[in-house]
């Protein structure tokens, strides 16, 4: 695909504001499947609104999806200090990583990156504790909040946070997380042996196995990759130059079996569609590490999109409405132009859509 006409203007933080009133931006979740669909058309701007119950009906035909089948941790862990003040520990580095480490008996350790609060109350060689069975030691410390710290633990790790672990939901949804949480932050398709994200792979939360079963039935063709969301997906741009931003890095795995099913799908003419950002820097990304051709992989990648940037591998996208100045406006913004993105936000304001991850989505394509 080709890039998308782009000025100066694009290169710019401010370019990226739209006015959002707090009430647009969606604290709990709808009812799965039965959120707001706006269809945009890449070529002729054409804005149509419909339910994502509707998707079948706008999807190209003979499309392959590729989705992110990553699952939702509850990451967010409330501890002490030695000396007994309250402390929270968000765990970022993914949790299939720490359990390739932390092999042995009795106590097991391994190194991770996570967020400390409050971080001016976190002093290296601290060792926070989290119950009977699981420490953190602080080794060092970073900007906003991140840490490099040292996990001992004992028994399963996985089984810790989930028995005690809180979801850690955006910084916009104002609210504690609750029992009801733990599945409606979750898509329908994530697999358990892939669980290490701390937020969910939004764009992902309106499918049902019933709308799954109807595009199966259609011959919609589907294909998965995984990337482990971090926090440093909500991690504001500092910089009135967006191509200073330094983007976090972020896991992925790329099987073969999805490698194969673009392949085909670019052979034969047939459009490939993200489901979500983070699906299409995965693709992006590991595509950029390979010289530009896809291929399997699993490791790091460093993968920031903004007008100019020609995509190799996705043809539209799957997605939901995203932050105001943030990193993932940028990305979608490169698919249509910024102009074009920004019209159709405001339109989505006008229309009473809801915003972010339990918001609407929308379908560029």
């Amino acid at each position: 695909m080709s890039s998308i006409p782009h000025t100066e203007a694009d290169f710019l933080l401010s370019s990226y504001r739209y006015d959002l009133p707090p009430e647009r931006i969606a604290q709990h979740p709808g009812e799965r499947g039965a959120s707001r669909l706006l269809v945009l058309d890449r070529e002729s701007g054409t804005r149509t609104h419909t339910l994502f119950s509707h998707l079948l009906e706008y999807l190209p035909e003979n499309v392959l999806l590729i989705a992110n089948n990553s699952r939702v941790v509850p990451a967010r862990m409330l501890g002490q200090r030695p000396t007994g003040g309250k402390m929270e520990f968000l765990l970022l580095t993914p949790m299939p990583l720490l359990e390739q480490q932390g092999e042995g008996d009795g106590w097991r350790c391994a190194e991770a990156d996570g967020l400390i609060k409050p971080a001016k109350n976190a002093r290296i060689g601290d060792m926070l504790e989290f119950g009977d069975d699981l420490r953190v030691e602080v080794l060092a410390k970073g900007e906003f909040g991140r840490h490099r710290v040292r996990l001992h633990w004992t028994g399963d790790i996985r089984a810790i946070f989930e028995a005690r672990g809180h979801l850690p939901l955006p910084p916009y949804i104002r609210r504690a997380d609750t029992g009801d949480d733990r599945g409606s932050y979750q898509t329908v398709y994530a697999r358990e042996d892939k669980a290490g994200s701390v937020a969910a792979p939004t764009a992902g939360l309106h499918f049902t196995p019933e709308l799954r079963a109807q595009m199966a039935s259609a011959g919609v063709e589907w294909a998965e990759v995984t990337l482990h969301v971090g926090y440093g997906t909500f991690s504001p741009v500092r910089c009135e130059d967006i191509r200073e931003h330094v983007m976090h890095a972020e896991f992925v795995e790329v099987p073969q079996a999805t490698v194969d099913a673009i392949r085909r799908a670019k052979a034969d003419g047939r459009p490939v569609i993200a489901v979500g950002t983070t699906s299409a820097r995965t693709l992006e990304g590991v595509a950029g590490v390979h010289n530009g051709v896809l291929e399997a992989h699993q490791g790091w990648i460093n993968c920031f999109i903004w007008p100019g940037y020609a995509f190799r591998v996705i043809d539209g996208l799957i997605t939901n409405f995203h932050l105001p100045e943030s990193t993932l406006l940028m990305l979608v913004s490169a698919l249509t132009g910024r102009e074009r993105m920004l019209e159709t936000y405001n339109e989505a304001v006008r229309m009473r859509y809801r915003f972010f991850s339990y918001g609407d989505a929308m379908l560029i394509r």
